[in-house]
């Protein structure tokens, strides 16, 4: 196997309406039961910026992970402290904590088992198969957030 660079997460055209396109399912609920549309507030504008995102449920918890490295949601999230979450008529306001690499490693490498991985295993110098101490490096370059608090509504 040679020793492909990881990739380094670009917003393009055509990832802003694959993006839009799937929202467009998420929010009448018609998608996986793990997929939500997460919605932050800017931290310097002030707006609302939702996109789509996978959310891991595990027994240790509920968990946004940011594949992508230090996107602009996490910046806007690390800010105030919650989000919301939208799937079909429900949203969940929720209030989340950073974990530190060493908690952030075992949830980074139960993200990557799973099919996702196809679409987000660039991204990582690690492979799902890898041991936790190789996802503790890791987790400098993928922020994870615990869901510590939620509260849902029907719309």
């Amino acid at each position: 196997m040679v020793n492909e660079p990881t990739k380094r997460f670009e917003m393009t055209k055509l990832r802003r309406t694959a993006n839009a396109f799937v929202s467009g399912f998420v929010k009448y609920g018609a998608c996986p039961p793990e997929l939500h549309l997460l919605t932050t507030r800017g931290r310097t504008s002030g707006f609302l910026r939702t996109i789509p995102l996978s959310v891991l449920d595990s027994e240790s918890g509920r968990y946004l992970v940011s594949p992508y490295g230090e996107v602009n949601w996490v910046r806007n999230i690390r800010k105030d402290g919650f989000a919301t979450l939208r799937q079909g008529g429900w949203i969940e306001l929720v209030s989340v904590r950073e974990l530190n690499p060493a908690e952030a490693a075992p949830v980074l490498k139960e993200y990557l088992e799973h099919p996702r991985s196809a679409v987000v295993g660039p991204y990582f110098d690690v492979p799902p198969e890898a041991p936790e101490e190789a996802f503790e490096a890791e987790a400098d370059r993928h922020p994870v957030f615990q869901i510590v608090r939620s509260t849902t509504i029907r719309l």
